[in-house]
């Protein structure tokens, strides 16, 4: 819901208010869009802004700013899916289990529509516009229009409705003045004690895999300094601005394959012969003018002569004598034809403030004759290993000792991201050495990353000093591999960095950066960045697995002799054997919730290509 009038904030849309370096339907769209499958923006004026967000916009069908309900009914009108969730533009803070715990309630409750609350009994408020609802819901919604309603919590006590309580208020900020605004843009972040204090009956020794995404999701800010680079330098790197196109892209119209270009006119009558005038060439119109029963040899890319509309091929023509015969049917008009600007027009979104620049982002700028881009600054991680048997490679193996691989797999695997990389090496089981080389690590990096000392053991000091140097959000997952995993930040003199405590066992390390570590670095880096995809395959043997805890196990895809994908796991599954990684394609993820797999059954992958 994109707004309305903006009668109240200065003449523009809610939606396209500035707040905190892009706009609030901005944020919204960013927290919205890794918890439903697709989204459509409702808006009633500055169609064509809200258009290059890169999602469908749609007015509301009752003319004169109806509110809500009309916006709800557009939504039922184009919704593909059995549910449809309702968001507003004017709260850039919302929860990112919020769709998650709407359905909850309406599977539980067996009801139609679930909307949120907030405050304690004293204080109730309800926070109507968010909610969930079945899309069969629509004739009862039109039906209730027709008679002139217009109000959401008049419409919902007609309805099998649940309320699901939000202990976190600030969360559906609604904002409708700019003071309101801009006192939110300027307010500090949230810290971690006030998102946790939001969750109800939270234990830190015990976090489900879920919970602990969320939690890292909302900590932290993005960088906020720019970089101007040519664009080959800004190969992977994060735009910071959006880019408009200054130009039609074509630029004139143009000719899609070698042939003759042709006025339809001279078709009317089916067949025709139509004398060859001249030529054009890519980079070389043809400068004279096409009158009736003419036409121009033209080849790719030419600009096509203004009294022409359509190309033939030239395999489809006879020529004979300065002259082309054309059978009746040879040609459509228009056919072959590029337009001006269909590829994009001046004025036009070419690329969105927030996307990784990929070989084809280079060369579109390019096209643009864009040689210069504003990107964000690299993201700063310091790393290093703990452990008194580590050794780094080139040293003695003492026995007893290991050599340290989960420094070199981090630096890989965060390279891989485009990070400015800070290597400690490897800290001793000390508590003085690693109190500093953290405060090291927090003074010169934006995120700190080590491997091991986050278990239980008399010499693992990452937990007790993430508390005592800052906060720690949790240390321990109900997951496999990767339980003793620790989150927080640390502060030293005067600067705070992210911490991720990974656990020590390589397989572990590598499991706990994907599915943790790396959106939430992304995201730091200004990217607009999706959560990895899942992949639905079949399970090409038993997998025993018991509810209550997520595990992630190492698998290969191939396809079965149907052609259909399935998985098999790549043997023994230990958290410590770093070749069952580097023999997999795939990391097999198995939920929960989820029970014992059999042979057949369905289960989500996630493919390494292009990711490792």
């Amino acid at each position: 819901m994109a707004g309305g009038r903006g009668s109240r904030m200065g003449g523009v849309d809610k939606g396209l208010q500035a707040f905190r370096g892009s706009t609030m339907v901005q944020h919204v769209l960013a927290r919205l869009q890794p918890q439903v499958g697709t989204l459509l923006i409702n808006a009633n004026q500055n169609l064509a802004r809200y258009a290059q967000l890169g999602w469908p916009v749609r007015a509301d069908d009752i003319a004169g700013f109806a509110g809500p309900l009309a916006g709800l009914q557009v939504g039922l009108r184009h919704c593909a899916t059995p549910y449809l969730a309702l968001v507003p533009c004017d709260s850039p803070c919302l929860p990112p289990d919020l769709v998650e715990r709407l359905a909850a309630a309406l599977d539980e409750h067996g009801a139609d529509l679930a909307s949120v609350v907030t405050g304690t009994d004293a204080t109730r408020q309800s926070q109507s516009v968010f909610c969930l609802l079945k899309v069969g819901l629509r004739a009862q919604l039109e039906a209730y229009l027709q008679q002139g309603g217009r109000r959401l919590e008049s419409w919902f006590a007609t309805l099998n409705a649940v309320t699901v309580h939000f202990d976190d208020e600030t969360a559906f900020s609604n904002i409708n003045t700019l003071e309101q605004l801009q006192a939110l843009d300027a307010a500090p972040a949230r810290g971690l004690h006030e998102i946790l204090a939001g969750i109800a009956d939270y234990d830190a020794d015990a976090v489900p895999v879920a919970l602990a995404r969320r939690i890292i999701a909302e900590f932290g800010e993005p960088v906020a300094e720019q970089e101007l680079l040519p664009i080959l330098d800004a190969l992977g790197r994060v735009l910071a601005e959006d880019i408009v196109s200054p130009i039609d892209v074509p630029a004139h119209d143009n000719s899609a394959m070698d042939g003759y270009a042709l006025r339809s006119a001279d078709l009317a009558a089916g067949g025709a012969v139509l004398q060859v005038v001249g030529s054009a060439y890519a980079g070389h119109p043809y400068g004279g003018e096409v009158e009736a029963g003419q036409c121009v040899r033209i080849m790719t890319g030419a600009v096509l002569p203004a009294a022409c509309d359509t190309v033939i091929a030239q395999e489809n023509v006879a020529l004979a004598d300065g002259r082309v015969s054309i059978a009746a049917g040879a040609v459509a008009a228009g056919e072959n034809r590029r337009f001006r600007g269909e590829d994009l027009a001046a004025g036009s979104l070419a690329l969105k403030r927030g996307k990784r620049l990929r070989p084809a982002d280079i060369g579109l700028l390019a096209s643009l004759g864009v040689g210069q881009v504003a990107v964000w600054r690299r993201l700063r991680v310091a790393f290093f290993s703990t452990g008194d048997e580590l050794r780094s490679l080139g040293e003695a193996l003492p026995e007893g000792c290991v050599y340290d691989s989960n420094r070199y797999t981090l630096h890989c695997m965060l390279e891989r991201l485009g990070c400015e990389l800070l290597d400690m090496g490897v800290v001793k089981d000390d508590r003085l050495l690693l109190e500093n080389a953290l405060r090291r690590a927090a003074e010169s990096a934006d995120v700190v990353i080590t491997s091991g000392g986050v278990s239980v053991g008399a010499a693992d000091y990452t937990k007790q000093l993430a508390a005592s140097l800052g906060q720690c959000a949790f240390w321990s997952l109900t997951m496999r591999p990767g339980r003793p995993l620790a989150f927080g930040s640390i502060e030293s003199g005067g600067r705070r960095a992210l911490l991720f405590g990974l656990p020590g066992n390589p397989v572990a390390v590598m499991v706990s950066f994907y599915f943790f570590a790396r959106q939430a670095l992304l995201r730091l880096m200004g990217e607009h960045a999706a959560d990895l995809p899942l992949v639905r395959v079949r399970a090409a043997q038993a997998i025993a697995k018991r509810p209550g805890r997520t595990e992630y196990q190492r698998g290969i895809v191939s396809p079965d002799g149907d052609g259909q994908l399935q998985v098999a796991l790549t043997g023994a599954q230990g958290s410590g054997i770093l070749s069952s990684m580097a023999a997999a394609n795939c990391i097999v993820v198995l939920h929960e919730e989820q029970a014992a797999v059999r042979v057949g059954d369905m289960v989500e992958v996630l493919l390494f290509d292009g990711l490792v």
